[in-house]
């Protein structure tokens, strides 16, 4: 049996009674480690959890799939997915594989940064598409966000802006030349997100937002040190001291924001006497 199993947001303790139970009876546990992370070293994982865990990177989870399904027929084999199973497409290809080889396999669901985003006091249900911002760099400059915020921003809803990490990566010289020389992490603040999506609006000019428009950094979400900062998108691009370390997110407002949505985010306000003016003339209406 495939188990994939969701460790939730901050640390080992997150993981479910159910999970934690499937961790200790597998014959080989597995951990994702590029699509996300846990605030947690792998050694306190594995002291918690009372096994050796195997770091499955990007190149054995799309390229080596069949060493982790490897006698999965006849033996349980554990796939831990920071946040919940099915966060990433990645983890769906696993699935499939698995039903080529006719294995069996089950899920068990965590909290994920889609559900625990709710804690910055923004209703769930006012959320449209999700969007992810990578780095970007002198020659590519992808900018697919930025037609689905629109389509978010048509209809008044927010923005949840997941933001690229870059972990065992290798350089395009190092790729050529066929040298397994991985860079060092990377990680995208909110800071720097703000800064790509306001270029992107210079280029493009279509006012789907503005450097007034209003948003949330969120970091280590789900966390002991859980962080929100409110504010213009020009306000968070000089936050991410405030912010502190990784991992962050962004939303974006939408302009059907309830009062009451109002009044939670409002104490993360960098100035909060500008939130709400433009609070005030921008939000809180039905389009």
């Amino acid at each position: 049996m495939l188990y994939l199993v969701g460790l939730g947001l901050s640390d080992e303790t997150d993981i479910t009674v159910k999970g934690l139970e499937v961790v200790k009876k597998a014959s080989r546990v597995y951990l994702e480690a590029y699509t996300s992370i846990l605030l947690v070293e792998q050694s306190v994982l594995e002291s918690y959890y009372g096994r050796s865990i195997t770091v499955a990177d990007r190149e054995m989870v799309e390229s080596n799939s069949d060493e982790i399904l490897r006698n999965a027929q006849n033996e349980d084999v554990a796939f831990l997915v920071v946040g919940d199973p099915f966060g990433a497409t990645t983890h769906t290809d696993l699935v499939l594989r698995a039903r080529e080889l006719e294995i069996p396999f089950r899920t068990v669901p965590n909290a994920s940064i889609m559900s625990g985003i709710g804690a910055c006091g923004l209703q769930l249900y006012n959320f449209g598409q999700t969007v992810s911002m990578v780095f970007f760099t002198d020659t590519w400059k992808p900018a697919s966000f930025y037609d689905r915020i629109k389509e978010n921003r048509q209809i008044g809803l927010h923005t949840l802006v997941l933001v690229d990490i870059k972990v065992k990566e290798q350089s395009l010289e190092n790729m050529a030349r066929g040298r397994l020389v991985y860079e060092p992490p990377r990680y995208m603040t909110v800071g720097q997100c703000a800064q790509q999506m306001l270029e992107i609006e210079d280029e493009r000019k279509e006012g789907v937002y503005t450097k007034d428009s209003l948003a949330i950094g969120a970091a280590r979400v789900g966390g002991k040190t859980e962080k929100f900062v409110a504010g213009t998108l020009e306000e968070l691009c000089s936050t991410d001291e405030e912010l502190g370390p990784p991992l962050h997110s962004l939303v974006l407002l939408g302009r059907r924001t309830h009062e009451l949505e109002l009044d939670y985010v409002r104490q993360f306000a960098v100035d909060k006497d500008k939130w709400d003016r433009l609070w005030k003339a921008e939000y809180g209406k039905q389009l």
